[in-house]
């Protein structure tokens, strides 16, 4: 019974010799179409084509003799490597690796890519790709059919991206195309590819970095969560107060912490105000929708965005009419607009709602169209005073209910 396999990747060049020699030993190869028709394949080898990597690797288990896995790239990245090492199959691997397709890509593209994040895009997971597109610079995308370029572009309707679409890398058929991300949903890509996303402002500066992805320090390498007003453009200006509906830095702390945004999220901020609330979401790496009807709202926590180097997308228009063309969130935080905007929130589902209320009425209002849209809710009274430290005199206070409901499905 097989105990090791070799697991090989291929980027197209020629094979190592050690690669060579793993193959003309093989009684058994486990590979795609393209991977089972290379001439350094055994004509009596065994050959599987690798549809399920559990069944091919339950297969491989059970041979008596010499099990090979050809797979594309890095196949320790994204790749085979990790199911065939699984403890049910009983394995030992050994892998003889490639160039892995995302570097390849970036390669093809003279561009760096330590400070790139890279994402796997399945139907099931294409949303959440999306939402990393939206909230980053520079994004590698490995697609899969279904959710390809045109998939990707077509959600990220309304955000400006460039797409460098490299197909059948390492083949004699390889492609690589520039396209803006609204122009992308208009051609038919060919399998596989791997698509650059990149746009939405400078490119950060990654001189120096330590780190490969997204940087610690980075954006700006401001330090700490909650910021005062004055930390934010526009912040402050009228007597120390925030310049924005219920945004005090300790309300803005808890509502962050109840919403847990995340990258591959997607965040909506009703009722933006400054912007603080956005900005720090975005710093979290969540995708940020920050909508308000004000024009100088929506001014502010555009300024706040670029002050902070984050990507978000501002949408002016008044909830909860607005709403209804908004791609589907994860987590939303309600700044004004009561129980309407409330109630429109729930039939969009998100996992997680925060919202507040400066009266008790109001808070039960809330509360109670939350919990009869499926959610459970929970109420605090929060108060915050801040002090003057050179005479330990009351500067500032600030009293809110605040209400955080999570999807009753979800609730534990």
């Amino acid at each position: 019974m097989a105990d090791r396999v070799t697991v090989i990747g291929w980027d197209g060049s020629p094979l190592t010799g050690a690669a060579t020699a793993a193959l003309s030993a093989a009684t058994l190869v486990a590979g795609a179409a393209h991977h089972l028709a290379l001439p350094e394949v055994p004509a009596h080898a065994e050959r599987i084509r690798l549809g399920s990597i559990d069944l091919a690797a339950r297969r491989i288990a059970g041979h008596r003799g010499s099990a090979v896995v050809l797979a594309d790239g890095d196949p320790g990245f994204f790749g085979v490597v990790r199911n065939l090492r699984a403890p049910e199959h009983g394995l030992e691997v050994e892998v003889v690796p490639a160039v892995s397709s995302v570097a390849a890509a970036f390669a093809r593209a003279g561009m760096p890519w330590e400070d790139a994040q890279t994402v796997v895009a399945h139907p099931r997971t294409l949303r959440r790709a999306v939402n990393v597109c939206r909230a980053h610079h520079k994004v590698a995308v490995l697609t899969s059919p279904g959710a390809g370029p045109a998939e990707l572009a077509l959600l990220l309707e309304g955000v400006h991206r460039t797409f460098v679409i490299c197909e059948e890398l390492g083949t004699a058929r390889e492609r690589v195309t520039v396209v803006t991300s609204d122009k992308a949903a208009d051609h038919v890509w060919r399998d596989p590819n791997v698509v650059i996303v990149i746009g939405g402002g400078p490119e950060p500066q990654a001189a120096g970095a330590w780190i490969a992805g997204r940087h610690p320090a980075y954006p700006r390498g401001v330090r700490g969560w909650a910021l005062p007003a004055d930390a934010y453009p526009g912040g402050g200006a009228e007597g120390g107060q925030d310049s924005g509906e219920g945004e005090s830095p300790g309300l803005r702390a808890a509502q962050l912490a109840h919403l847990g945004p995340r990258t591959g999220d997607l965040l909506w901020d009703i009722g933006s105000g400054s912007g603080a609330l956005s900005v720090e979401a975005a710093r979290f790496g969540a995708a940020v929708l920050a909508v308000d009807s004000d024009p100088a709202a929506c001014a502010r926590t555009a300024a706040a965005a670029r002050a902070f180097g984050v990507q978000l997308q501002v949408v002016e228009g008044r909830a909860p009419h607005v709403l209804e063309r908004l791609p589907e969130p994860d987590v939303v935080r309600i700044g004004g607009g009561g129980v309407p905007v409330a109630t429109a929130v729930t039939e969009r589902r998100p996992e997680r709602i925060v919202t507040h209320a400066s009266t008790r009425d109001e808070a039960e209002a809330l509360g109670a169209a939350l919990g009869a849209n499926g959610y459970t809710v929970r109420c605090s009274l929060l108060q915050s005073v801040e002090l003057d430290t050179a005479a330990w005199s009351e500067r500032e206070r600030s009293v809110a209910f605040l209400l955080s409901a999570l999807r009753s499905d979800l609730a534990p």
